[in-house]
């Protein structure tokens, strides 16, 4: 019993759409009528302008942070890493995906995906994140750092967690880093089409 509702509180959790909520409270409009029709920080940052960006980023990282860290207190003995604790990971952002609050419209899950391994594995992140940083900086393109970021993620757990810091088991993060990458990256589709027509906005 106690592992379906972690799943479910993950699932409630990645569902709260702060992005929505921000520009509603700031701008008294919803994000969703405007430039991606996503309910991510780059969309508000937007709508509602750079502070309100970066208040959706942090709150959207805080909840998959939040999922992953409850799924490792109440499912496992040691505050370890299991396969409930992959799948809360994974439910999480694929509640910010598909939030029940918004008709299953949301954002692309990049920053709950941030908040979901910065609790699984941190050093991993930083290494995408710079991937991140250098894509962005030389493209300007928010969404091909994106892509490239969440598709890099199983690639630096596995090397970190085979050469620079060991992990006893591997197969539950590299399994939830393999299913939360393909899901931004489909979350992306519309991106990849216009990165390929060279329509896509860049980030200013």
């Amino acid at each position: 019993m106690r592992p379906a509702l972690v799943l479910i509180a993950a699932y409630l959790l990645g569902s709260i759409p702060f992005g929505y909520l921000v520009v509603r409270a700031k701008a008294g409009a919803d994000v969703r009528e405007s430039g991606s029709g996503g309910t991510g920080a780059t969309n508000v940052s937007r709508r509602a302008g750079k502070l309100a960006g970066v208040i959706t980023l942090l709150l959207d990282a805080a909840k998959g942070a939040l999922a992953v860290l409850l799924a490792r207190w109440l499912v496992t003995d040691d505050f370890g890493i299991n396969w409930w604790v992959a799948a809360a990971a994974i439910i999480a952002v694929l509640g910010h995906c598909f939030p029940v609050w918004l008709g299953f419209r949301g954002g692309k899950g990049v920053a709950t995906g941030v908040g979901v391994f910065l609790s699984l594995y941190p050093l991993a992140v930083a290494c995408a994140a710079t991937i991140f940083v250098l894509v962005v900086a030389l493209t300007r393109y928010v969404s091909l750092g994106s892509i490239l970021a969440a598709a890099t993620i199983p690639l630096f757990i596995w090397l970190l967690g085979v050469y620079f810091r060991p992990v006893a088991n591997l197969a539950p993060i590299i399994t939830a880093a393999i299913a939360t990458g393909a899901l931004i990256i489909l979350m992306h589709r519309a991106n990849i089409g216009r990165l390929l027509r060279g329509t896509e906005s860049k980030f200013k």
